[in-house]
């Protein structure tokens, strides 16, 4: 078995090893959501973790971690008699990003369910993590119904596998860490709420603890057993520590002006629910704990919030978690009691994980001088320009709004989300088919009338009914699934009106918002000048192409074609990299082409390629003021697709209602 890097050795990252520990201590707490960019020691931390958890007592040939103490009643290996039993190490649990349902909660086999009335039950994941710790890394890129399960099971203490009527139950406790690079994409707010704990983390800037770090992973890479045995001292130190505090925990004392501090601060901060206040009463009880203590004080109060508030406070989508530091302390010090008289409270015992920390307050992104906006604009309307002449500073985004929905045509076959229909392992049934591989979801009524016809063949003399392999069907559902939304936004000077480029740059933040709810990824391909640039290559971080929105010039010439050619080739990328992911091409434009010769047939000849390849597209129709060329319809009829104008974009526009992307007719 591989060594894992000591816990101890791990250098910094005080509130991340703060917030592992006081789930070791206190699992109610409800897990930890590791925030921070790649390669700053979050898997590190969790797989140390596990060397420090306590040893469990087991029953034996139990699959289920029974504990020998207090058995599950509902166990499918139980009953269990009193008696053997055996000791091991919790375990730590990795769930995987392509995980499928049935390896994570267990599957029935419905095959001897049906035909011998037998519950054949194969635990999954939640089964080996009942009583350890169940690690998932990437948990932002994990299926959304797979987040949900997981959490349901952590909240609930138990999992439930249900197949067509034959259900099992089974304990599953355990402490749930998930780790994610917000680059990749953001949780949905639902879900970031049922991760108990939040901490970001980032790599240090200080030399001295940069050289410390790289010392020591080079140490343990020569000698794991050797760099382990150095902190051995440490790491039984610190399990004791948590033994300690566990058994401390029923004696720890939440007083009202405690309790008053951590209403305060939950309603001052108007995160929403009553989750938060619990979580963060559980979590100061922890702490207390910890530290040794039987009261809780007001420095367990505001490291409490640091943990358990930054991911739940209200923001819009695209915002930073973070918590206002000095609005913390001024709650904290309005509804304080006689306990917080110290204003620098101390961050408690040194040791590891002892540090206290607040949260870093992420910077505050660039929003550009209002002395930028009052400058004069260069060049008209329309008014073709030199290349690079006339540029502006980037246009503020008008106030987002609800848009319409945009969908692709037909059935497909991607990752699962909101916006266009799918085949599914979830939703409504529309048919049923011979299963391919193991049998997952039965459809019941396909069965028995495949099986019917056979019985008296079968030698049937009971009520029951004979059911062969050749009989089951598995159920085909239909769903929604999530696209490649491709946004090719015309930023040249005839776009670069303020009040209108405004209007356009909050017109794709409204259907970045909406991707976003739909769990799409997208892209962002703009095009000005004499070429045309990857703003953002396919991502699931909305809020990444949101940031590259905000500060997107304008000015120059309106090379069209080279925009569409660049997205094209975007597209041609993608489809090698996520085959089953299909685009939808979201053209901002007013419809003009300038620059080089015959810059209107090129335009036409790109758009083709689209038509041609069956891509699903909308031109949003930028077009303003009383004479209008109708350029941008022009367009759509060449991408075989669809104009819309920004008011029609708009969900409660009356202008139209665009509900689907058509396709040209073939």
């Amino acid at each position: 078995m591989t060594t894992p890097f000591p816990f101890t050795a791990v250098v910094g990252q005080d509130d991340l090893r703060l917030a592992l520990l006081l789930n070791a201590v206190s699992p109610a707490v409800g897990g930890v959501l590791v925030r921070g960019e790649k390669g700053t020691a979050k898997s590190t931390a969790v797989r140390a973790l596990s060397a420090l958890m306590p040893t469990l007592d087991v029953v034996s040939g139990c699959r289920f971690s029974c504990d020998p103490g207090s058995p599950d009643p509902g166990c499918p290996d139980g009953p269990h008699e009193p008696g053997a039993f055996e000791t091991r190490p919790a375990r730590m649990v990795e769930l995987p990003v392509g995980a499928s349902e049935d390896r994570l909660v267990g599957a029935l086999d419905i095959e001897r369910a049906l035909s011998e009335g037998v519950k054949a039950f194969e635990p999954g994941l939640l089964a080996d993590a009942h009583r350890g710790i169940l690690y998932v890394d990437e948990v932002n890129l994990l299926h959304d119904h797979l987040v949900d399960l997981l959490l349901d099971a952590a909240a609930m203490g138990a999992s439930y596998v249900e197949r067509e009527g034959v259900s099992v139950r089974h304990a599953a406790r355990f402490l749930l860490v998930g780790t994610m690079n917000p680059e990749e994409g953001e949780l949905r707010p639902q879900l970031l709420d049922r991760f108990g704990l939040t901490v970001e983390v980032a790599a240090s800037r200080e030399p001295d603890q940069r050289v410390e770090v790289v010392k020591r992973r080079l140490a343990y890479d020569d000698d794991p057993a050797a760099f382990a045995a150095r902190w051995a001292e440490e790491e039984t130190a610190v399990r004791a520590r948590i033994v300690a505090a566990r058994e401390l925990l029923p004696s720890v004392r939440l007083g009202d002006g405690a309790l008053r501090q951590i209403a305060a601060t939950c309603a001052a901060f108007e995160v929403d629910g009553m989750r938060a206040d619990i979580v963060m009463a559980r979590t100061a009880t922890a702490l207390a704990a910890w530290a040794g203590r039987t009261d809780v004080l007001a420095e367990d109060v505001r490291q409490a919030a640091l943990l358990t508030l930054p991911h739940r406070r209200r923001r819009n989508p695209f915002d930073a978690p973070g918590l206002d530091e000095d609005k913390l302390d001024e709650t904290l010090e309005e509804f304080g009691g006689s306990d917080d008289d110290d204003p620098d409270p101390d961050p408690g015992p040194d040791g590891p994980g002892g540090g206290g920390g607040g949260q870093p307050e992420p910077d505050d992104a660039p929003q550009g001088g209002d002395d930028a906006a009052a400058r004069p604009e260069a060049g008209e309307d329309g008014q073709p320009q030199p290349s690079g002449a006339g540029e502006q500073s980037p246009a503020r985004a008008s106030e987002p709004f609800r848009t319409k929905v945009l969908s692709v045509p037909g059935i497909g076959e991607g990752a699962a989300g909101r916006r266009s229909r799918a085949r599914t392992e979830h939703g409504r049934t529309t048919g049923a088919r011979r299963p391919r591989g193991a049998l997952t979801k039965l459809h019941l009524a396909a069965t028995v009338q495949a099986a019917a016809p056979h019985q008296r063949a079968r030698g049937r003399s009971g009520p029951g009914l004979v059911v062969r392999r050749d009989d089951l069907r598995q159920a085909t559902r239909e769903g929604r699934e999530g696209n490649l939304v491709l946004f090719v936004v015309d930023a040249s000077g005839s776009m670069a009106a303020r009040q209108r480029m405004s209007a356009v740059k909050g017109a794709v933040l409204s259907l970045l918002l909406d991707a976003y709810q739909r769990r799409d990824k997208v892209g962002l391909v703009t095009f000005r000048g004499t070429g045309a640039d990857v703003a953002l290559p396919p991502t699931s971080s909305v809020d990444a192409a949101a940031a590259r929105l905000e500060t997107l010039p304008t000015g120059g010439r309106t090379p069209l074609a080279a925009g569409l050619l660049r997205a094209h080739d975007v597209l041609r990328v993608e489809r090698l990299r996520d085959p089953a992911r299909r685009p939808l091409v979201v053209l901002v434009t007013d419809g003009r082409a300038t620059g080089g010769p015959e810059p209107v047939a090129l335009a036409g000849r790109a758009a083709r390629l689209f038509a041609a390849d069956g891509v699903a597209s909308v031109v949003v129709d930028c077009e303003s003021g009383p004479v209008r060329l109708g350029l941008a319809g022009q367009l759509a009829g060449e991408l075989g697709g669809t104009a819309v104008t920004l008011d029609e974009l708009r969900a409660d526009s009356i202008a139209g209602l665009v509900k689907d992307v058509q396709r040209r007719a073939a």
